[in-house]
């Protein structure tokens, strides 16, 4: 447990299941259909020990189940439990080291279910409901406020690059070969040669897209669900480059790439290169294939 401990006696409820759609692509694997078996008993047992009164779960959800939460001191919170994957293990770590500076503050966390709770944006409104351009203004004002030193327990993006370099050749191979070879090449020579070359270490987010910053009263806008590694701050744009929020289609795609570079000072070839590496890393996840990120490795590698 972290953060904020509520002194309050558990108020007991009946919590049923209501799984967004978004989370269907679990069914599709043994370890997500585990995970889907223990929900309704984690989720009862979260709302009894911070006497929640929970909302019906969020439908855009896609990596945890998340749910309003009304605490009996009236605080508004959200109730996420995680899918257990090893990209947001150490969420909770990089929301304390953050500390409410341009993200969501921690509020409880219960390592042994994955479940955190954390404060809840009002209105809670998508950075992706911005024309494109304004979105990516608030992304070059939010990004240098994230980027701060950080060490243990984040995992290096080297590391994590070092995997994906491993995984990559049989992930694609077990999937059928959903995409070129030259496009698996490519992704691999990139990243070999980007670990060892990185810039100074910072915090940096995996999943920061358009659809994980909120509007929010304390702040204009919030992130939300970090997946933190450290790294080099031309990897921490990466999300926004590949992402469909703001827009699909090659053009989208390098215009995002050219403002951000350009705004925020960083190396366009690393960052173009470490998009090109790990939109390809994520384009197959438990034997899923996302085509749309397959899209995204052509158009940078061809345009």
């Amino acid at each position: 447990m972290s953060g904020r401990v509520f002194k309050v006696e558990p108020a007991r409820q009946d919590v049923g299941m209501d799984l967004p759609e978004g989370l269907d692509w679990v069914r599709g694997s043994r370890p997500g259909r585990a995970w889907l078996t223990t929900l309704p008993t984690w989720l009862a047992e979260c709302a009894e020990r911070w006497s929640l009164r929970l909302g019906p779960p969020f439908r855009q959800a896609y990596a945890s189940l998340a749910l309003p939460a009304d605490l009996p001191d009236g605080t508004s919170a959200v109730l996420k439990l995680q899918y257990p994957d090893e990209d947001s293990r150490h969420e909770p770590d990089a929301l304390t080291h953050w500390d409410g500076d341009g993200a969501v503050r921690l509020l409880a966390h219960d390592p042994r279910r994955r479940a955190l709770l954390v404060e809840r944006c009002h209105p809670g409104t998508a950075l992706h409901e911005l024309p494109a351009d304004r979105a990516l203004d608030v992304m070059t004002g939010l990004l240098p406020r994230l980027w701060r030193p950080a060490s243990a327990p984040f995992t290096p993006l080297a590391e994590e690059a070092a995997g994906w370099i491993d995984r990559m050749p049989h992930g694609w191979e077990a999937a059928g070969r959903p995409y070129e070879q030259r496009l698996l090449d490519a992704a691999l020579t990139l990243l070999t040669d980007l670990v060892p070359s990185q810039g100074e270490q910072v915090l940096v987010n995996q999943d920061l897209h358009a659809g994980n910053v909120l509007a929010a009263d304390r702040e204009p806008w919030l992130v939300i669900d970090p997946k933190p590694l450290t790294g080099e701050r031309e990897f921490s744009v990466v999300p926004m480059v590949r992402g469909r929020e703001l827009g699909h289609s090659p053009v989208a795609v390098r215009h995002r790439l050219d403002r951000l570079t350009a705004e925020l000072g960083l190396d366009r070839d690393r960052v173009r290169a470490w998009t090109i590496g790990h939109t390809l890393a994520w384009s197959i996840a438990e034997d899923v294939v996302f085509p749309h990120q397959i899209e995204v490795v052509r158009w940078l590698l061809d345009g």
